[in-house]
């Protein structure tokens, strides 16, 4: 009987790379985790010796220069992160017979759409960070057949700098606070992120044939903006006798940032559930399983 494959999971202290180390220890997987200071994504030269010694046969790409606004400013830096360290990771896998999995956004897209996006839809980034990961698709595609590209959108946990943490610690510091309600997404939990994302990673290492390769997308079900994601949170948060500040709806015009924000980034997880048979739970069970972790933490 031959080993379990090994699985290297790319990124250290960011909220997806947590959760599937998490996820991968529950299930008892041979994984290992690669992170600073083994490698260093802005040195992508770094990952070859590092891929080398694990010798996995599945690499999990959960790493990513997220900070969108930076990324206006800090474009050719974003790049090295987002697309020129994947690529590296293509390569290597193109030349060991390993495959890569790929947390890609949905901000590959421009927001213009009225319904959920397709993963065939053109890209059509329309912020640097967009471009960025844009990019590395195209080279992960360019250098590696047997690779799944995954989209995943409005990422949090109870953890780190993310939405929900702003909102919480919002919480305990204003009376009022003004969210955007004209930009609508799936906010998704990270950890049912990461538990659908290593369910993915385990069909396509037993696949005989190519059929599960390629971009697919994975969110939490529904769909709403960040006032309405803000709303819940604090409707959880009250629930659990916590004080709330009251919440005032603005538009992206009102609130305006260095980087352009997608107007409308619901992502189609049809195919995934097709292909793969996995769906995510709704994003409102998800919020309400993450906001209960954080109460008890």
């Amino acid at each position: 009987m031959s080993p379990p494959a090994r699985i290297a999971i790319i990124g250290g202290s960011g909220q997806l790379a947590r959760a599937l180390r998490a996820e991968a220890e529950a299930k008892d997987l041979d994984w290992v985790g690669l992170a600073r200071p083994e490698i260093d994504l802005e040195r992508p030269e770094t990952l070859r010796p590092a891929l080398a010694k694990a010798r996995p046969r599945l690499v999990v790409n959960a790493a990513a220069w997220t900070a969108v606004d930076e990324a206006e400013a800090h474009e050719t830096r974003a790049h090295v992160v987002n697309a020129e360290a994947p690529a590296e990771m293509a390569r290597w896998c193109a030349a060991n017979d390993a495959l890569l999995l790929h947390v890609s956004s949905d901000y590959v897209f421009d927001g213009n759409a009225s319904a959920p996006y397709p993963p065939d839809h053109p890209l059509a980034p329309i912020n640097a960070y967009g471009r960025t990961k844009a990019a590395g698709e195209i080279l992960i595609r360019e250098h590696l057949s047997r690779h799944l590209i995954v989209r995943a959108s409005w990422v949090y946990d109870g953890e780190g700098r993310n939405f929900l943490t702003t909102m919480l610690r919002l919480a305990g510091e204003r009376d009022v606070v003004r969210v955007v309600a004209d930009q609508t997404g799936a906010p998704t939990y990270a950890a049912d992120l990461a538990s659908g994302l290593i369910a993915m990673g385990g069909q396509v290492l037993s696949a005989a044939g190519d059929d599960l390769f390629g971009a697919f997308h994975l969110t939490n079900a529904g769909a709403t903006s960040w006032f309405g994601f803000a709303e819940a949170i604090f409707a959880q948060w009250d629930a659990r006798g916590h004080a709330c500040p009251r919440i005032e709806a603005v538009t992206s015009a009102q609130w305006p940032t260095p980087a352009r924000r997608p107007r409308y980034s619901v992502l189609d997880c049809s195919a995934t559930q097709e292909r793969f048979g996995i769906a995510l739970p709704h994003w409102r069970d998800g919020l309400a399983r993450c906001v209960a972790a954080r109460d008890r933490a």
